[in-house]
């Protein structure tokens, strides 16, 4: 397909034989307009000049194009490419199916030298246009030196000259694997490969062969081969980018998510911590923050102490009483009273311990009989005047 450029005021007109390609300087938009006119969004890239020795990647479109935000809707289908395909063949793999010699021999140097003499023969050959004789004289050279880098990249161009493209890739791979500094491998196989419509591939090939040794004609054929590789280039970047913020988003669309259900939560425990708490001490003045309140177990549900030792009236005495709660503070004393509340026979535990009695009988003092009868007493069991006698001999005169 042919392109015929024209450059005006402002823009730069590129038309070919089905497209108009127009890119203006003020939006750097590359638009493609057919006969109805509609612009189909594609990634953006300008003009720019490629080095000989490089693949004319340039790292200031991929910031241009990262900084342009995405207008496609999330499930909008990607645009497809438009592509030069003037010259590509269709290849057939089953045609690499020759020799490649034994990888594990060691060539002698008569071996080498008969090599180099098959080598002149396919030289000879391929310069006479004799492809298919070349090709067995290189196969011959091959067998006797399966090391040599060059000898399968020759067959390689070989190869290339018969349009036996996957032959030529398979050739110029092994050289390749051979020595990584094979100018002619990497030569070979990205005309092959621009051959094939595979552009990328190409420019990459073909890049690497100038960066090692400058040829005019692979600097022609990567000349060939970039417009196709740099859209191919853009286009994934786009994808990518676009890919990449889809993904941002999810992770931000969980996120939210996830907070809103701990707020969720958060509110659903806190209703029901209000509907199950004991009347009044949730809200009491200066209950919230007093020493010590807030974590003493016990005090919202302990069995005696709602309604068995103390009513309400002077469970909020007792906690409103600062000398009480002063000896609450001691751990000793607490638990004593924690111990005494559920039970009031366990006084009988602490009679010898002067802190928790002190504490104990200060509490029989201010609540006396809410407190119950035996915290004041030394035997558990036993009303103030001690216990009576038992009469055994009741009946017996």
């Amino acid at each position: 397909m042919g392109l015929v450029p024209f450059i005006g005021p402002g823009n730069i007109l590129v038309v070919t034989e089905k497209l108009i390609y127009r890119a203006g300087p003020a939006q750097k938009e590359f638009y493609i307009e057919p006969a109805s006119r509609v612009s189909l969004p594609t990634a953006t890239f300008g003009t720019k000049t490629f080095a000989p020795a490089g693949d004319g990647n340039s790292q200031s479109n991929v910031e241009d194009t990262a900084k342009e935000p995405s207008s496609e809707s999330e499930d909008e289908p990607e645009s497809d490419v438009e592509l030069d395909m003037e010259g590509v063949i269709e290849g057939d793999p089953s045609e690499a199916t020759q020799e490649m010699g034994d990888e594990m021999k060691e060539p002698t140097d008569e071996e080498r030298d008969q090599s180099d003499e098959k080598r002149s023969e396919a030289m000879r050959a391929f310069s006479e246009q004799n492809y298919e004789e070349a090709i067995e004289s290189y196969t011959e050279a091959i067998k006797l030196n399966p090391l040599s880098a060059l000898l399968f990249a020759k067959r390689g161009q070989v190869f290339l000259k018969l349009n036996k493209l996957y032959a030529c890739i398979k050739d110029c791979t092994h050289a390749l694997k051979l020595n990584c500094d094979s100018a002619a491998a990497y030569k070979f196989r990205g005309r092959a490969y621009r051959l094939l419509g595979k552009f990328e591939e190409s420019s990459h090939d073909l890049c690497e062969s100038l960066k090692i040794d400058y040829d005019d004609q692979t600097n022609e054929w990567l000349n060939e081969v970039k417009p196709n590789a740099e859209k191919l280039r853009q286009h994934n970047l786009s994808v990518q980018r676009k890919k990449e913020e889809k993904e941002r988003r999810d992770k931000i669309r969980r996120a939210r998510k996830a907070q809103e259900a701990r707020a969720k939560a958060a509110r659903e425990q806190e209703a029901n911590a209000n509907a199950t708490g004991m009347p009044g001490m949730g809200g009491m003045p200066g209950m919230g923050g007093m020493p010590g309140m807030g974590g003493m177990p016990g005090m919202g549900g302990m069995p005696g102490m709602g309604g068995g030792m103390f009513d309400s009236e002077n469970l909020v005495k007792l906690l409103s009483d600062p000398e009480i709660m002063a000896a609450l503070q001691d751990p000793e004393v607490t638990k004593a009273f924690y111990d005494v509340s559920s039970n009031p026979a366990n006084f009988a535990k602490y009679q010898n311990n002067p802190r928790v009695a002190s504490v104990l009988e200060m509490l029989q003092k201010k609540f006396g009989d809410q407190c119950g009868p035996n915290l004041g007493g030394a035997n558990p069991g036993a009303g103030p005047e001690g216990p009576k006698p038992f009469d055994d001999d009741v009946g017996l005169d």
